[in-house]
């Protein structure tokens, strides 16, 4: 099982100055890092994956960046549904350069976009269609979709695994895959294992956090049920997601309103050590 952190656990944007990263995260304990890259995202793919490679780190990229206007899989715009596809199939292509295992998100609508109105069936026809053709660009490129449901508070087009597992259904791609969010798994269900083994065929990985966001242990998870689940299904991958509260406003304009993440370091130490006690 590889364990993972986000850079936003460090960081609010990555670049070329940043690849020191890599060595420090080897030295914590972690075998992987989450890029997140956008629009305003600009850096060398060559650069970092050369640092990357030499520190033993893997990659995984998601959207966390800026993303075009209107893009969105599940919009009714038809220009809107094409400029989201061009959009992820540039970055599932800039995840090939980096040598990136997954590219991984909300790919089927748009984070924090909330339509609160009872869902169309076509809006889950329209971004399986959309989700295919990713996945099926992604194959060629050797870079696996892994799609991850969020809150009610960050989308009305998948919340639950049950929703997420109709969704990968209904697409019909061997190339998409699911990654759940223990954070958002609290909004949205009450067994957290159960849920976790619902998708046990299909699942690739779990971000783990606390009820509040911060590092695993203490909050109203139960990790030994989770992980239990976890360990039996099969995921590849454990990460920690979370946003540095010590970086001036950073973690405040990401939601987090508690000072949960000062320190990155020491958020990924005490997380690892916490979760190789059942993993």
């Amino acid at each position: 099982m590889k364990l993972g952190a986000h850079i936003y656990l460090w960081m609010e944007k990555w670049s070329d100055a940043e690849v020191g990263l890599f060595d420090r995260a080897r030295g914590l304990g972690l075998d992987t890092i989450e890029l997140s890259v956008g629009l305003d995202v600009k850096f060398s793919a060559a650069l970092t994956r050369r640092a990357a490679e030499s520190a033993g780190i893997s990659l995984l990229v998601g959207p966390g960046g800026a993303w075009p206007d209107g893009a969105d899989l599940s919009d009714e715009d038809p220009a809107n549904r094409r400029a989201a596809l061009d959009f992820h199939k540039a970055i599932v292509d800039q995840t090939a350069e980096l040598g990136g295992m997954a590219y991984a998100g909300a790919l089927y609508g748009r984070p924090g976009k909330v339509l609160k109105r009872r869902p169309p069936p076509e809006e889950f026809e329209r971004t399986a269609e959309g989700l295919h053709a990713l996945a099926e660009h992604a194959r060629k490129a050797g870079v696996k979709i892994v799609l991850e449901p969020m809150s009610r508070f960050r989308s009305h087009v998948v919340n639950t695994p049950a929703q997420m597992l109709r969704l990968v259904n209904q697409a019909g791609h061997p190339n998409l895959y699911i990654l759940l969010d223990t954070y958002h798994l609290v909004t949205e269900v009450r067994d957290y294992a159960a849920a976790i083994r619902s998708v046990s065929d299909r699942i690739w990985g779990l971000h783990a956090c606390e009820n509040d966001r911060g590092v695993p242990g203490g909050g109203l998870v139960p990790w030994p049920d989770v992980f239990a689940a976890v360990k039996a299904s099969r995921a590849e991958y454990v990460g920690f997601e979370g946003y540095n509260t010590g970086l001036g406003d950073f973690g405040f304009r990401r939601g987090i309103f508690q000072n949960v993440c000062p320190d990155g370091d020491a958020f990924v130490r005490q997380a690892v050590a916490f979760t190789r006690r059942y993993l």
